[in-house]
């Protein structure tokens, strides 16, 4: 998995009825895009993850002059 900074990664619940977790990626510590990521979670609290197969992206497009 390769993310960048403001990308939303989404976790699969567990068991049927868990609610998806998400969360937006604030840095990325691997290298070219890959884990560990520091991230915010949509209960406002931050942690560093580190994805499993459950988890996919939604890649933001870059926004601002460079990217054109």
């Amino acid at each position: 998995m390769q993310v960048t900074v403001g990308d939303r990664l989404v976790v699969k619940g567990r068991h049927i009825g868990d609610p998806d977790r998400d969360a937006v990626v604030l840095e990325v510590h691997g290298q070219n895009g890959a884990p560990p990521y520091l991230v915010r979670w949509n209960d406002g609290h931050e942690s560093v993850f580190v994805p499993s197969s459950d988890t996919s992206v939604e890649h933001h497009p870059a926004t601002g002059p460079s990217a054109q």
